[in-house]
């Protein structure tokens, strides 16, 4: 009977978003009221620790999810209020005129370089626009950047899901992003030549671009390895697609004919417009392990409470200063005020911003609730048991289907890590494997 009120709230996962087609913040509402109530009469939870799960997972989902969600979304709504973005798209059409270049650059690069610093679809969205005003098929167009935007999601949104895995399991954040980028390496190299080939028509289209189309996934991936063990999890996609962007411009810049002239922008025009995205890169780069006293004095400014009111209860950490999301608010504002944003509208973009993203935050509350209602009654062990004995050692087979599943079930890479991070630990540790390698298999997965 317990393992039936163990799956009822994913049963209605997949059930409400997959087959009846409901809202999300609706279906994750409805998902976390049937968890709360499973726990009650199904694990003999008491209410008050019910309650103090709940407030929990909502305190995790506002920081540091909610927060960076708002900040990555912010800062691309005001680049749009000041017309930076326009300038962005400019800059990188100038480039090439070679359909397979333009892919690698606008899908690849910088809609990986959109994922890392935004997410949340935008990535998907303002490529397609490009690829549409360049003539692309508008089917294919999104087919195309709904591809490029699979890996990067890993580390999506200055590193949300590897974060939130970090601090749903408890494991090391560093870890967990080394170990998530080794196992999307081989995946990574692979993606560009499935553009190319998507764009071609046929693989036959690799031909005169083999070289470029290689160096684009080796500059991505490569230094994603490095940061990710070395600085964690906020900057591994951020550094690669900015990598793999000046490699595949360089190159192409190389072939150009010189005839046909460069770019009517700026170096001025083009910093103004890229500002809030540098500020971001510098500001998270100084708070990391690389710069150790800066990165220790501003990890004074935190809060540690314990909110759960039952056993095994973990300490909830909320930082004030190294936190991803307030670093990008401020690189934001300080970016709007370089493009000579009066204050008035960068107030209005940040409320208009909160307005659109109200369902979002009831999703994603519910869903971190649910989350936390589940491990601390005994629910996630309880699949997890159910699931090792059923698979035994081979659990490391479907190990990364339960993390695309999770996708599936949420449309997050962030929100699958926190349905399904607890349950890979519990059983990686059931079968005597190391949590870790399963985690990060989730977020793989997930992908």
């Amino acid at each position: 009977m317990q393992i039936l009120m163990s799956v009822l709230p994913i049963v209605w996962l997949i059930i409400s978003l997959g087959v009846i087609k409901m809202p999300a913040h609706y279906a994750c509402l409805v998902a976390y009221a049937a968890a709360a109530v499973s726990a009650f009469f199904g694990f003999g939870m008491p209410a008050a620790e019910v309650a103090t799960a709940s407030l929990e997972g909502a305190i995790i989902a506002l920081s540091p999810i909610l927060i960076v969600v708002t900040a990555a979304i912010f800062t691309y709504n005001l680049s749009l209020h000041t017309g930076s973005m326009d300038i962005i798209k400019k800059m990188l059409t100038d480039i090439s005129d070679d359909k397979r270049i333009q892919v690698l650059i606008l899908a690849w690069g910088f809609g990986g370089f959109l994922e890392a610093v935004a997410g949340y679809g935008t990535a998907v969205a303002i490529p397609v626009g490009i690829l549409l005003a360049l003539g692309v098929e508008p089917v294919l167009a999104a087919v195309i950047c709904l591809v490029a935007n699979t890996a990067p999601t890993a580390f999506g949104a200055v590193g949300v899901p590897v974060m939130t895995l970090s601090s749903v399991t408890g494991l090391d954040e560093r870890q967990l992003g080394f170990l998530v980028s080794i196992q999307l390496f081989l995946i990574i190299l692979a993606i560009p030549f499935v553009l190319v080939w998507l764009i071609s028509g046929s693989f036959k289209g690799i031909r005169g671009v083999f070289f470029t189309t290689l160096a684009s996934g080796l500059a991505f991936a490569l230094p994603q390895v490095f940061i990710a063990k070395y600085l964690g999890a906020q900057l591994p996609a951020l550094i690669g697609s900015i990598l793999s962007l000046a490699v595949v411009i360089w190159l192409a810049k190389r072939q150009k004919d010189p005839a046909k002239g460069g770019s009517s922008i700026t170096v001025k025009q083009a910093l103004a417009a890229w500002s809030p995205y540098i500020l971001t890169f510098v500001l998270v780069l100084l708070s990391s392990p690389v710069f150790p006293a800066v990165s220790a004095f501003l990890g004074h400014y935190k809060s540690q409470f314990t909110v759960f009111s039952g056993l095994n209860a973990q300490p909830v950490i909320v930082k004030w200063a190294a936190n991803a999301g307030i670093l990008m608010l401020v690189s934001a504002i300080a970016g709007g005020i370089i493009q000579r944003a009066p204050l008035r509208a960068i107030l209005s973009v940040f409320a208009g911003t909160l307005v659109k993203l109200k369902t979002s935050f009831v999703t994603v509350i519910s869903i971190v609730a649910l989350a936390r209602v589940m491990g601390y009654s005994g629910m996630i062990a309880e699949v997890a048991d159910a699931l090792v004995a059923a698979t035994g050692v081979y659990f490391v087979v479907i190990s990364p289907l339960i993390g695309a599943l999770g996708t599936f079930l949420t449309g997050s890479d962030t929100s699958s890590n926190v349905l399904f991070g607890p349950l890979q630990m519990l059983a990686a540790k059931a079968i005597g494997q190391d949590p870790l390698w399963l985690a990060a298999a989730n977020t793989a997965g997930a992908t």
